[in-house]
C-alpha cells in the first residue's frame, strides 16, 4: 500500500475516535431534545452550504434513518453563500414551503463556520423558535474571521455545537512540504475529513435519538431500504404523517 492512503487511514481514524469522545456528551444532551420534538410530530431540518450539503443529505430519506428529516437545499450549490442576505431569503422561502416550527430542531453544517448563508439560516431558525445545532470544525472556525455582516461565526449563534474535530483547511495528509522560506502551513495537503467524520457524527446523533424514542415507548419512524420486500409501501406509510413537510417526498 502506498504511503498517502495508509497515512490518511490511520490519522483519519484517530480523528474519528477523538470526535466520538468530544461529541458524546453533546449528543447525550441533544437526543432528548430532538426525540421530544419528534414524539410530538415534529421534523428535523438540515442545511449545509457547498460541500457541507453532502453531509446534510446523509440523514435525509436514508435507509435505517428517521423518516422525519428534511433538508434546505441551496440551488446555487453555495456559490453565492456570502452574498449579504442570500441565506435569509433561502430560509424564508424554505419556511414558506416546508415550515420551520417552534420547538423543532435544525442542524446547520459548515466546516469553516464563517460563511454567510449557514449563519443566516441559523439566525432565521432561532427567531422562529427552533433549537439550532451547529456541526462545524471548531479548530478552523475559532481562527477564521466571519464573513457574515453580524460578525459572528456559526458556533457563536447555535444552541448546541458538534465538532467534526478536523484541522484548518480540512486536509490532513501532507503531499508536498512548503517551499523553502515559506510557512509550514503552505504545504500541499490532501485527504479531507469533514465529510467522513461529519456524516458519522450525524449518524451517532440519529441513533441516540432512536434510542431515546425506543426507551420512552414512542413509535420508531425508521425507513427501510427500498430494495427489501415491502419497504416502499412501509416507507410511504411512515411518510404520510409528514406529507408536505419533507424535501424528499416518499408519499
Amino acid at each position: 500500500m502506498s504511503f498517502l492512503p495508509e497515512s490518511y487511514y490511520h490519522r483519519a481514524n484517530e480523528l474519528l475516535a477523538q470526535a466520538w469522545s468530544a461529541n458524546a456528551p453533546v449528543i447525550a444532551r441533544l437526543a432528548p431534545v430532538i426525540g421530544a420534538s419528534i414524539a410530538k410530530g415534529g421534523v428535523v431540518h438540515t442545511f449545509g452550504s457547498g460541500h457541507s450539503e453532502l453531509i446534510s443529505r446523509e440523514i435525509i430519506g436514508r435507509a435505517g434513518g428517521l423518516v422525519c428529516v428534511t433538508g434546505m437545499i441551496d440551488p446555487t450549490g453555495g456559490f453565492i453563500e456570502n452574498l449579504p442576505g442570500y441565506g435569509a431569503k433561502l430560509a424564508e422561502r424554505y419556511d414558506r414551503q416546508y415550515q420551520l416550527l417552534a420547538g423543532e430542531v435544525i442542524i446547520v453544517i459548515s466546516n469553516s463556520g464563517k460563511n454567510g448563508s449557514p449563519i443566516d439560516v441559523a439566525l432565521h431558525a432561532r427567531q422562529k423558535g427552533l433549537t439550532v445545532v451547529a456541526l462545524t470544525c471548531l479548530a478552523m472556525s475559532r481562527v477564521t474571521p466571519s464573513q457574515h455582516p453580524g460578525g459572528k461565526r456559526l458556533f457563536e449563534v447555535a444552541d448546541h455545537v458538534l465538532d467534526n474535530g478536523g484541522v484548518p483547511g480540512d486536509a490532513i495528509v501532507e503531499v508536498l512540504p512548503a517551499a523553502a522560506g515559506q510557512p509550514a502551513d503552505l504545504s500541499v495537503k490532501a485527504g479531507p475529513t469533514s465529510t467522513f467524520i461529519g456524516c458519522s457524527v450525524l449518524n451517532w446523533l440519529m441513533l441516540a435519538v432512536i434510542d431515546w424514542l425506543k426507551a420512552g415507548g414512542h413509535p420508531l419512524p425508521i425507513l427501510r431500504s427500498q430494495n427489501l420486500p415491502g419497504a416502499i409501501e412501509h416507507n410511504r406509510e411512515l411518510a404520510q404523517k409528514y406529507k408536505g413537510r419533507l424535501s424528499r417526498q416518499l408519499a
